[in-house]
């Protein structure tokens, strides 16, 4: 599988996700750094972003994580807040996947579209660490593709968690790679 087709994804890099990491400055540099030697080689730049309707009609009670948030952001604009960080901002032709939940697949049409592109590795970015990357991760190997992840363009709340999964948990599944290493 080394000459399978790639995409990079960049995972939730929305304006008020990317506010939230401290040192964003480095996270956005290092993934702007991959984006272009993605463009350099002609792989395809998938952004993914949650989002969802205004009033977030897609939010159970039941759902711990999201109902939080449901609660706090009930008069949010969703287009507004679904705004991508400006620093890795998708160009007129890029991609932009709408998902409903953590996982990157999870309530939208990514695997589709990677069907489409004949995409069979997927080289990942993402905040959090522990939320999106995690999730993508997971059920990416379980669909049976080929997983990388450039661990300098993920970032987590927590430092510790970053580095338990980016060092003892997703190498079980993925390579996990430094930007610089990317080739």
């Amino acid at each position: 599988m080394e000459d399978a087709k790639a995409a990079l994804l960049i995972m939730d890099f929305q304006n008020p996700i990317v506010n939230m990491i401290t040192e964003s400055s480095v996270l956005i540099n290092n993934t702007a750094k991959a984006i272009a030697k993605a463009r350099e080689k002609n792989i395809p730049v998938i952004y993914v972003v949650v989002g969802f309707r205004n009033g977030m009609p897609e939010i159970s009670r039941n759902n711990k994580g999201f109902s939080a948030m449901k609660e706090r952001m009930a008069a949010a604009d969703m287009n507004e807040w679904m705004t991508i960080h400006p620093g890795v901002a998708p160009k007129e032709n890029d991609i932009v996947i709408t998902k409903r939940r953590v996982s990157a697949f999870t309530g939208s049409d990514l695997e589709v579209v990677l069907r489409g592109l004949e995409i069979q590795h997927l080289v990942l970015t993402g905040i959090a660490t522990s939320g999106v990357v995690l999730s993508t991760l997971r059920e990416a190997a379980d669909k049976d593709y080929k997983v990388t992840v450039i661990k300098d363009c993920c970032a987590d709340g927590d430092e510790e968690v970053h580095r338990v999964l980016t060092e003892k948990v997703f190498t079980r599944q993925a390579e996990v790679i430094l930007m610089e290493d990317w080739k």
